[in-house]
């Protein structure tokens, strides 16, 4: 994507009768038992309420063409991208978040840290410092977070290949025991090979999986992550090249005005042969602005839940464009963030798909 512009106490009691006493001396053992195996648990098994999405689902892993949950079974994660950190932070604020957890019951967060454009390059910290911030703040509300590498200009991911090392170093070193992240480690090539997109995942994979070796890896593929579409390609070039790595998956960006049937049948193909992530689309033109075009975005959305391939909208801020979901004014105002009377048409349409009922196997 372009440029701009979630007991009893046993307090005070006077006098306790000797029975109480001993039915307390007969528990306390047990209880100080369940709570020092409590305090050894392993944190990465630790996880929110089962209502949440990590909750229910646990850590994540790829399986054949799927995204699986901790038992195995294929699951599809709705939710939102925010737009780049440096431009519109203050749409992300505990009660826009708390909105997207609890009001649009998200599932993930795609957190999009930019690497030109007025981003990380500028102050590696202070991004990172608002990545593992945003992180954090997901995590507390029980959605997954995808850690968006926002590459986008230049094309070639190699370019930033000793930020992004550096960044997904700092960042897997801070959140390795989590067990709801995944990394997105290119956000679009473009005007590159997939041979040299391939050859940058295979160097910054072994560095996220020298920390977090259990997180699902995303890769971005060619020509915008159209799978080489947009660049005359298929992808064809990815099933007979693939990446050298497990628990990875590839990643698919499509906005429906501009991207029709055959895109449409290459995100199909792609699916059957391929584990992927849509972790980016618009029901506009590829800029994010102009018309909606809610029809062809729900074919993409029917074809996606049929094959339980997941997905981040583009964007949940308030940019002027017609693809982010707030009115323009919104963040400035700290809202209001319920409901729908915040939102711009694209933001009413998709809230309303993220909000229907998860299918997640329980069993």
């Amino acid at each position: 994507m372009t440029a701009p512009p979630r007991s009893l106490r046993p307090a005070a009691l006077a006098a306790l009768l000797g029975s109480v006493l001993l039915l307390l001396v007969s528990v306390l053992p047990t209880a100080a038992a369940s709570t020092s195996a409590s305090a050894t648990t392993d944190r990465k098994a630790a996880a929110p309420a089962a209502a949440t999405p990590v909750g229910t689902n646990g850590q994540l892993k790829v399986c054949g063409t799927k995204l699986c949950n901790s038992r195995g079974n294929p699951i599809q994660l709705r939710g939102m991208s925010t737009h780049g950190t440096q431009w519109y932070p203050h749409c992300l604020t505990s009660g826009s978040l708390n909105a997207l957890a609890q009001d649009w019951k998200a599932d993930v967060l795609r957190v999009s840290t930019y690497v030109q454009e007025g981003g990380y390059e500028t102050n590696p910290q202070h991004f990172t410092n608002l990545a593992h911030s945003l992180i954090q703040q997901a995590t507390d509300r029980g959605m997954y977070v995808i850690v968006d590498w926002h590459m986008l200009t230049p094309g070639d991911p190699n370019t930033n290949l000793s930020r992004a090392r550096q960044f997904f170093t700092d960042i897997a070193n801070r959140n390795k025991d989590k067990n709801n992240i995944l990394y997105e480690i290119a956000n679009e090539p473009s005007g590159v090979s997939w041979s040299r997109i391939k050859s940058y995942a295979e160097q910054i994979i072994p560095t996220i999986r020298g920390i977090d070796s259990d997180a699902p890896v995303l890769v971005g593929t060619r020509a915008w992550s159209s799978f080489g579409v947009s660049e005359g390609a298929d992808e064809s070039e990815v099933v007979n090249n693939p990446v050298r790595a497990t628990n990875i998956m590839y990643t698919f960006h499509f906005y429906a005005y501009s991207h029709r049937d055959e895109y449409l049948a290459t995100l199909s193909r792609a699916a059957d042969r391929l584990p992927v992530f849509v972790t980016e689309f618009g029901t506009q033109n590829y800029a994010g602005e102009g018309n909606n075009d809610f029809a062809m975005s729900q074919r993409y959305l029917d074809l996606m839940a049929s094959k339980k391939i997941s997905w981040t909208n583009w964007n949940f801020s308030d940019d002027n464009r017609s693809g982010a979901v707030f009115k323009t004014g919104t963040c400035n105002s700290n809202g209001p963030w319920t409901g729908t009377s915040p939102l711009k048409p694209a933001g009413v349409w998709i809230r309303d798909r993220i909000a229907t009922p998860d299918n997640f196997p329980v069993s």
